[in-house]
């Protein structure tokens, strides 16, 4: 199946944020977090086949590019994929954009607002697997034609289901793939006819080993509750004895489930260093780059560091996970250095004050909100 952009989203560089906007569409914007602007996100459809288009979340750095491109693999949610929100993984986003990556998460067929159906296959893992995967290419040939994507150095990088759907893609060979990294890749069966799923599951890993001449990088942890450390090990036994080249992580508990550790703010300390170093390997950047000027004047103030009174290095840091955050959003700080921030609940800035004074053991002030510089130094 060939891939090309929707006709009503046109692939120009200029005209692309527009029609990834326009792609939220009228109820969309009236639910869904605002796009992240300091992450360069959009939403556009990429067209997989007659009828069937493809809702993908596209961050990016500022300029024109071409940047290495990091493609991310959704896993499945319990339940109808149709309701299934749009993936964003925006732990891992943050983390590449700022080293220079385009990160792009498309939605799989019958996923969200893509079209298509989701076909379980039952016990024919291999199968599934397949078949999710060739949405990923339709996504993956279609972004490597972007002027801002550099088509040699691109990696799959996959969630759960979404891991195991980049290993299938990568054992069928594209030019420009560097690599792939698992994170408690696989499917799960339970209940219903299939009672062998696990032996179908390690099956399909040796099918796939065979033909991938890509290093991986997998994450399992020990207290996943859908692959224990038994079936991981034969999982990567089966792939590495028929002849692929993976790199198992098997790290300890996290949390109440380590299957959740990609998406975990804090599950960065544990697949951060060994995917640095993956990444460095293959040859593709890992340094941070220093934030550019946004041309929006407002944006421009409130990234403007030289601006917040009495700024620690730690806090430097915390101002940074700010100004990434999605809105709803809030900054706080105190007059000797102590600061504060929260997103996403009811009662940011209440939350952020609450922060930084359990911080600083002083009285704080809001600084930013969303958007806006709301901190008066007039009152100081």
């Amino acid at each position: 199946m060939g891939s090309q952009a929707s006709p009503r989203r046109r692939p120009g560089l200029r005209g692309w944020l527009a029609a990834g906007l326009l792609a939220l569409g009228t109820a969309a914007s009236a639910s869904e977090t605002p796009l992240n602007r300091a992450l360069g996100e959009q939403v556009v459809f990429i067209r997989h086949s007659m009828g069937v288009e493809l809702e993908t979340t596209v961050f990016r750095p500022d300029g024109p590019g071409p940047f290495p491109l990091v493609i991310v693999n959704h896993g499945k949610s319990p339940g109808d994929p149709k309701f299934q929100p749009r993936a964003r993984y925006l732990v891992a986003a943050r983390e590449l954009v700022r080293r220079g990556y385009a990160v792009a998460i498309p939605m799989r067929g019958g996923f969200s607002r893509s079209g298509g159906f989701y076909v379980d296959g039952g016990c024919n893992i291999e199968g599934n697997a397949r078949q999710q995967a060739s949405y990923l290419r339709s996504a993956v040939d279609w972004l490597a034609q972007q002027s801002w994507v550099d088509p040699r150095r691109m990696v799959l990088m996959g969630q759960s289901h979404g891991g195991l759907s980049a290993l299938a893609l990568a054992s069928e060979p594209r030019v420009g793939v560097l690599g792939v990294i698992n994170f408690a890749g696989g499917l799960r069966h339970t209940g219903g006819a299939c009672q062998y799923w696990e032996a179908e599951l390690v099956a399909a890993f040796g099918r796939f080993g065979r033909t991938t001449a890509l290093p991986t990088l997998w994450f399992y942890g020990a207290n996943d509750s859908y692959f224990a450390p038994p079936l991981v090990q034969r999982m990567h036994a089966a792939y590495t004895a028929s002849g692929g080249a993976a790199k198992l992580v098997a790290y300890g508990p996290f949390k109440d489930d380590a299957h959740g550790t990609f998406g975990d703010r804090q599950g960065l300390v544990v697949w951060w260093p060994e995917t640095e170093a993956f990444l460095a390997a293959l040859g593709l950047p890992v340094a941070l780059q220093p934030r550019a000027t946004p041309a929006d004047p407002a944006l421009a103030a409130l990234e403007d560091l030289s601006r917040l009174p009495n700024l620690s290095p730690g806090c430097a840091g915390v101002y940074a996970s700010f100004l990434d955050a999605d809105q709803p959003r809030a900054y706080a700080h105190s007059a000797k250095g102590a600061c504060g921030y929260a997103f996403g609940v009811e009662n940011v800035a209440q939350r952020a004050l609450a922060f930084c004074q359990r911080r600083g053991g002083e009285s704080c002030r809001l600084y930013a909100v969303d958007e806006r510089i709301v901190w008066n130094s007039k009152a100081d």
